[in-house]
């Protein structure tokens, strides 16, 4: 019998009514009278577990097992624990909170969402010197106690008394667990960086500690600096309303508290079974220097991309768009880490996706993903893929179609193939993608379109967010032909002549429809809203279509006129476009433009994160409190209008694969003098890429370096083809339209 069949016929759990926030202990102790080879502890469970052995963290992770379809899929955990035991008596103890598998999540609020009742199931496994073993696990009979935690979960936090005697509240019952796998966990969520404290604020009784950056993580209390019996409440906020009080509203019903009560125990408190979003914490309780700390974490990725300017606000964005990501990668890509949400969004995930591959390598983060999406999509019978995973049982289609959020099935796979170089991360997603489309085919039926209720570019200002749900179909029907477009692409690739053949089909019949549907003659966009421009041009449509260039003169115009409009969807795809269309000055002048909406108007009003709106702080410092569903929707950390990194990388810097996985890499950056210079880099699988260039009276000086074959293409338009090596160029600058000579 294997590892991961021992481990399915040992779960147990605690035969009790369920009660929100519960923590359990569950306890074995052993004798080890010989000198130990190697002690293993392989672990997972139903709900979040923390492992122990005399009193020490076994590991670093952080919400193990992790979070997965389990339905369908349970990651479990094996490390090396030889260094804690020690000679004689031993004791293993296991705490086991709810978490996501029945703690309270979701956007409803609900519990018991995946099952009934936390359980676990262990393996230890200690080899001795003399080569005799001792195989320890989880079975019925185990004891069960209480623990200090009179409450944890991941929106209210915790609450912690120490003083608490542990008691003994049962023996563990044995638990047949459904029918799934299980699979070796291949990320971990970890603590990163300590984050200084910048202010200390004494206000009526409270202590406000500012970080001076928004984050997700976790505040550590030091027990030492406390009397016993003393208490300490920290409530988490983003940011201080217009009269200066920390603003507690934008997390809805997630209490995002944590309540310590000091007992005799030494050393620093650190939550185990929650996470929050903030710069911000209120103390209600005795303060001194040295009492609280704050870690930040995210998913274990890799860094690989750094950029620098020679203008701050640019730079102060790129800080915003980085921390975005490293607060919304936690397990899955979540759409913010403050309220009570947090889910892993397939919409927000794909539209960041490619910034987030410059910034980490992402490619681990995605394969894990990938597999709960395609695990759940073999329970919905339609082949949906639902607007954020892992889901909850069968999700069919329903009244908001969430068009565009289903199609992260085909770009990011097709976004890892180009940044990473795998095919076979693409490959092996041809059927999960082939599913999806044959959904839209249906839907579409003789019109070629599908033309359901969906959210569209979803929260551009301008128009109302029901206006966008009924005049969406632009934008939505552009994924369609994104996916028959990437769809097309692999069955070709694979030989499926038959399967290329009904998809070529129709993709030509979806184009035309979409062509007739939503464009006039002259090359405008029937519904006159800039992300429809943008949609067309970025999925629909390539450069010598009949209608392209029409199309592209009235988006500059839009752009001209308006500045910039988009939503979720477009506004990845703005600056590129203008780049493209040989409009760089006017992509640089939407990126600095200080209006709302755009990414300064938030760097002028403090962000350190992007926002969830564009006006998520109006004009007059005033929180925008506008509800959706009849509740508060502004989030100060949410990473979807972050994609604008893909800018920086690529048109900044002008970092491009030119083959799949920088086997060889196109050099083309597009300048600015509003910035001075730019410099940065990417370490791609082929090697590292260095871009740098830097503005002196009347030329450019380009500094490039590359482990690849590159191609480069300079601002006064000429152009080399290099060895791997350092490359110094000298170019003269090129006056753009409206600039001064």
């Amino acid at each position: 019998m294997n590892i991961e069949e021992r481990l399915k016929k040992g779960f147990v759990y605690l035969e009790k009514e369920f009660v929100e926030g519960e923590v359990f202990a569950i306890c074995e102790s052993f004798e080890a009278d010989q000198p130990i080879k190697k002690a293993t502890l392989t672990a997972t469970s139903l709900g979040l577990y923390d492992s122990y052995i005399n009193g020490k963290k076994t590991d670093e992770q952080l919400f193990k097992p992790g979070y997965s379809y389990y339905p369908r899929r349970l990651l479990y955990q094996s490390h090396d624990v030889t260094p804690l035991l020690q000679k004689g008596k031993n004791e293993l103890t296991i705490y086991l909170g709810q978490g996501w598998y029945c703690g309270r999540f979701f956007c409803e609020n609900t519990v018991q969402n995946y099952g009934p009742h936390p359980a676990l199931s262990y393996l230890f496994e200690i080899e001795f010197e003399d080569g005799t073993k001792l195989e320890l696990s989880s079975h019925p009979g185990l004891e069960v106690y209480s623990t200090p935690y009179l409450y944890a979960g991941e929106y209210d936090g915790e609450i912690i008394d120490n003083r608490i005697e542990r008691k003994f509240l049962g023996k563990a019952k044995s638990f047949t667990p459904g029918d799934f796998s299980l699979v070796l966990t291949s990320q971990e969520v970890r603590l990163q960086e300590e984050m200084p404290i910048k202010e200390v604020i004494q206000k009526e009784g409270k202590t406000i500690l500012d970080f001076g950056q928004n984050f997700a993580g976790l505040i550590s209390i030091n027990a030492d600096l406390l009397q016993e019996g003393e208490s300490l409440t920290v409530r988490h906020a983003e940011i201080k309303n217009d009269q200066g009080e920390l603003y507690f509203a934008n997390l809805r019903k997630a209490k995002a508290t944590l309540t310590y009560t000091k007992g005799k125990e030494k050393g620093w408190y650190t939550p185990r079974f929650t996470y929050m979003g903030f710069r911000y914490v209120e103390l209600v309780g005795p303060y001194q220097e040295g009492l609280i700390k704050a870690n930040a974490l995210h998913t274990e990725m890799k860094r690989t991309g750094y950029f620098e300017s020679g203008n701050k606000d640019v730079n102060q964005l790129y800080s915003n768009l980085v921390w975005g990501q490293r607060s919304n990668y936690v397990e899955v890509p979540t759409d913010c880490p403050q309220r009570d949400e947090r889910l892993g969004y397939t919409g927000d995930g794909h539209v960041y996706a490619l910034t987030g591959a410059y910034n980490y390598d992402t490619d681990a983060f995605w394969r894990n993903f990938f597999e709960d999406l395609r695990l759940g999509q073999m329970d919905n019978p339609d082949g949906n893929v639902p607007p954020f995973l892992p889901q909850v049982g069968p999700k069919p289609v329903g009244f908001i179609t969430m068009q565009g959020w289903g199609s992260a099935v085909s770009i990011i796979p097709e976004m890892a193939y180009w940044q990473f170089g795998d095919e076979r991360f693409l490959l092996s997603h041809y059927e999960t993608i082939r599913k999806y489309v044959e959904l839209e085919i249906s839907k579409a039926g003789r019109k070629n379109l599908w033309m359901g209720i969906s959210l569209g570019d979803w929260l551009s200002l301008g128009k109302g967010v029901a206006w966008q749900a009924m005049h969406n179909h632009p934008v939505s029907n552009a994924f369609f032909v994104k996916d028959l477009r990437v769809l097309l692409f692999l069955a070709k690739r694979l030989g499926k002549k038959e399967d290329a053949d009904r998809y070529e089909k129709q993709l030509a019949l979806t184009k035309a429809a979409y062509v007739k549907k939503f464009i006039r003659k002259d090359g405008r966009m029937k519904n006159q809203y800039q992300g429809s421009y943008v949609m067309a041009l970025a999925h629909v449509l390539e450069k010598g279509d009949p209608l392209y260039d029409a199309i592209a003169a009235h988006f500059i115009r839009n752009v001209k006129k308006n500045g910039l409009q988009t939503g979720f969807f477009a506004t990845e795809h703005l600056l590129p476009l203008l780049c493209d269309l040989n409009e760089s000055k006017l992509a640089y002048d939407v990126l600095l433009s200080e209006k709302c909406p755009g990414w300064m108007y938030q760097v002028k009003r403090g962000a350190t994160t992007t926002w969830e709106r564009w006006d998520a702080i109006q004009e007059d410092g005033k929180v925008n409190e506008s509800k959706m569903s009849n509740d508060n929707m502004v989030s100060f950390n949410h990473y979807s209008f972050g994609s604008v990194g893909e800018f920086y990388y690529r048109y900044i810097l002008g970092i491009k694969p030119l083959e799949p996985g920088y086997k060889k890499a196109l050099i083309k950056p597009y300048v600015d003098e509003r910035l001075l210079y730019a410099k940065g880099s990417y370490e791609s699988r082929s090697g590292k890429i260095v871009s740098s260039w830097k503005i002196e009276k009347d030329k450019v000086i380009y500094d490039f370096e590359v482990a690849m074959p590159a191609h480069i293409e300079l601002e006064d338009g000429s152009s080399y083809d290099v060895k791997p090596g350092k490359h110094h160029f000298e170019a003269k600058k090129k006056i753009k339209k409206g600039e001064r000579k």
